[in-house]
């Protein structure tokens, strides 16, 4: 069957296609957690002193002992096999943007043929992967193999169903046999205890005498489009590199803003709420969905977790989404461009520190100039992006979210701080050496008598900016639909422990002098401003003026792209920083630089392979059809219409011959196989290959609108867009 007639067929069988009937009848309080073993789970299956030592660890992060450990196992099992599960799995989450599993069956033998079930402590504690099979960025070689899974108690085990059966999934780390971390988890484990760590001495410091662990969370608004399947799987670049590498603009995208927030389509809504179902017999708290701003695109949002369990929820959230819009006949892109011309994707984290005695210590409450533990930690926060801008970039970095960065529908690669007029009158105030109360946001007052008063924010929100403070949280905007949370949740953790240090060591000699702690926290808080101030604008991230100014005036990076972001890795201060606080020594941090980078080039070059071929075997063709279907009829035209049918003809043709010679020059391009150095491999990349890929997306999108709908053989925007 020709492409044409293949897209064609695709556009009657989903006209045609009924949503998929689900059972949603039964109530959140049924299946809330369901297949978790939470801690009340776990309180039903252990003795007293067991789920004491569980909890305990859970919560504080305590040592468990063998013994206890060998309890959990035994009960785990039981709980798992009376859900039908017949094996069991360590799921870990190696350097790249998904999760991994190793299944074990509980099955032993006996002596007599039979068999058994067995799942001890040891069992549970440790699985054995292939550590060299991974990214690993030179840590393990092939002859050096052995790698680590290891139970992570602080993020509840649950069970899995599929069609065939139900596994007992267990949250573990991953490491090397030399001990290096290989995977997300733990980092994020280290960056939260050197958090803790700094913020502790914060807060004695202030005078706090009880003191809880402390503790990050993060809320991760998830971005992702569906395409039904049929259109899909008609395009292999949606199937292969998560983007159309081909697609003219249709004549109606998101300009009339009417996608946002509409009446969502009845087969996405039956999607959606299986979809939310499976979570929530997960444990994961899903709160929001809605369309997005770009047609066929929408939004889900968890309620804010623990980091380092909805770091993990994340994960899941985006295995299951992927695995329920198949059963429903959709594809899943969660590609940060999936189509060019309308919003991309993305995934704003939202992140927060505390605990349960000081509570959330970024919530400024209703009078922020006299908070002074608050102001000491969103200060904290402020020295942290700006000494650390190019670091946050780097972790957000991906080939997937160049194309997001810097445009009119995402913040700009230039790392900023938005307060909003509250907030930043009261660090200006800091600056100046004094502290003013502020007024509040006033009452909201529409002079309807049917709609109540209520009292407005002190400061309106800033969707430009990349990183802003949202009343009681700051929201990383930049972050691609596609990656972990782990790497921006890292990066953010480690850089407060470094503020925070430093915060620590100044109040202390400020204090020393004798000081109170008022004045005391104004001195510290000056300084801070007086170094680092600059990062906090405002303004349109959009316009001209802040890219001039931002880097012209205030010193900061504008950081384009993957190839100018990852270097950052290797940056002495940012050695300094993750080796200072024990979250990744300089092996491991060189690792994540070297597989980020393996991973960018192989993006861009599988992109180009597919441009190559897509642009050679299915546009090329159509191309030359329509230009002999239009030579034969311009034949036996008049005077008048041969003139017209000429002039098509060279179009045509013009424009095909500048498309094959562009691609003639990729090919050349990609047949470059030495390199003096990775950064030199992913310059490459970004200056000459994806430069390239756009010549000759130009040509083939220019060649869509002239050559017949009867012959084009790609889905086209308007039908993988508007078609649900």
């Amino acid at each position: 069957m020709s492409g044409a007639r293949s897209r064609k067929n695709a556009i009657t069988e989903i006209t045609n296609r009924a949503p998929k009937l689900v059972d949603q009848t039964d109530p959140l309080s049924k299946i809330w957690a369901t297949d978790v073993f939470s801690l009340s789970a776990m309180e039903e299956a252990l003795s007293k002193n067991a789920f004491k030592a569980i909890k305990k660890t859970v919560q504080t992060g305590a040592e468990l002992d063998a013994a206890t450990a060998d309890i959990v196992a035994a009960a785990m099992k039981d709980w798992a096999i009376a859900k039908g599960a017949k094996f069991f799995s360590h799921i870990f989450y190696p350097m790249t943007n998904v999760t991994a599993e190793k299944h074990d069956g509980f099955i032993v033998t006996n002596s007599d043929g039979g068999a058994i079930t067995e799942f001890t402590g040891s069992l549970l504690i440790k699985g054995e992967p292939d550590g060299s099979s991974f990214p690993n960025g030179s840590l393990r070689m092939t002859n050096a193999a052995r790698g680590y899974t290891a139970w992570d108690p602080t993020s509840p085990a649950y069970v899995m169903h599929t069609a065939n059966g139900a596994t007992l999934m267990i949250p573990s780390v991953f490491m090397s046999w030399t001990g290096e971390a290989l995977d997300k988890k733990i980092p994020l484990l280290r960056s939260n205890k050197a958090m803790d760590t700094a913020a502790q001495k914060v807060l004695t410091l202030m005078g706090e005498t009880e003191i809880a662990p402390l503790n990050s969370s993060c809320g991760a608004e998830q971005e992702y489009f569906l395409v039904d399947e049929h259109f899909a799987n008609a395009r292999p670049d949606l199937l292969l590199a998560g983007r159309s590498l081909f697609g003219a603009a249709p004549a109606k995208g998101q300009q009339f803003d009417d996608h946002y927030f509409g009446a969502i389509p009845a087969r996405v809504q039956v999607f959606m709420q299986d979809f939310e179902d499976k979570l929530y017999r997960l444990g994961i708290p899903a709160k929001t969905h809605h369309n997005e701003v770009a047609p066929g695109q929408f939004e889900i949002a968890p309620y804010y977790e623990a980091a380092n369990v909805a770091a993990d929820h994340q994960q899941l959230l985006m295995t299951l989404m992927k695995s329920t819009a198949k059963e429903h006949g959709f594809l899943c892109l969660l590609h940060e461009k999936p189509f060019a011309g309308v919003n991309g994707s993305g995934k704003h984290v939202n992140w927060s520190v505390g605990n349960s005695t000081q509570g959330n210590l970024l919530d400024p409450g209703s009078t922020p100039h006299d908070n002074l533990n608050f102001l000491l930690f969103c200060g904290a926060v402020i020295r942290g992006v700006h000494k650390y801008g190019p670091l946050l970039r780097a972790v957000i970095a991906s080939a997937a979210n160049d194309h997001r960065l810097g445009a009119n529908e995402a913040p700009p690669a230039i790392l900023s701080v938005y307060l909003g007029d509250q907030l930043e009158s009261v660090f200006k105030d800091i600056k100046a050496g004094k502290l003013l109360e502020k007024a509040k946001g006033g009452l909201m007052d529409l002079g309807l008598s049917q709609i109540l008063s209520f009292e407005r924010d002190p400061g309106d929100r800033n969707r430009t900016s990349p990183f802003a403070f949202t009343g009681n949280r700051f929201e990383f905007r930049a972050v691609g639909s596609s990656q972990s949370v782990s790497g921006p949740l890292v990066a953010m953790n480690t850089m407060l422990a470094d503020s925070l240090n430093w915060i620590a060591d100044k109040l202390e000699s400020v204090i020393a002098k004798g000081e109170d702690k008022t004045a005391a926290v104004i001195t510290v808080l000056q300084e801070l401003m007086e170094l680092h101030g600059n990062v906090i604008f405002g303004g349109d991230g959009y316009s001209s003026e802040w890219h001039t100014a931002a880097v012209e005036e205030r010193g900061l990076k504008n950081i384009p792209t993957t190839a100018d972001a990852l270097p950052a890795f290797k940056d002495p201060d940012v050695v300094e920083l993750f080796k200072s606080t024990g979250v990744l020594s300089p092996a491991e941090l060189a690792s994540r630089f070297e597989v980020y980078a393996e991973q960018y080039i192989l993006s861009i070059e599988v992109e180009a392979k597919l441009v190559v071929g897509m642009a050679s075997t299915r546009i090329y063709p159509a191309a030359m059809t329509y230009l002999n279907n239009l030579a034969s009829t311009a034949a036996n035209l008049t005077k008048l219409s041969v003139s017209i049918g000429q002039d098509s003809l060279e179009q045509v043709a013009s424009e095909t011959d500048t498309m094959m010679a562009a691609v003639a020059k990729l090919k050349e391009a990609l047949s470059i196989e030495e390199f003096d150095s990775v950064e030199a491999h992913m310059n490459h990349c970004a200056e000459i290959l994806c430069p390239l890929m756009l010549e000759v997306r130009n040509s083939a999108d220019s060649l869509e609108l002239v050559v017949s709908d009867e012959l084009w053989p790609l889905p086209k925007y308007q039908e993988m867009l508007f078609i649900k």
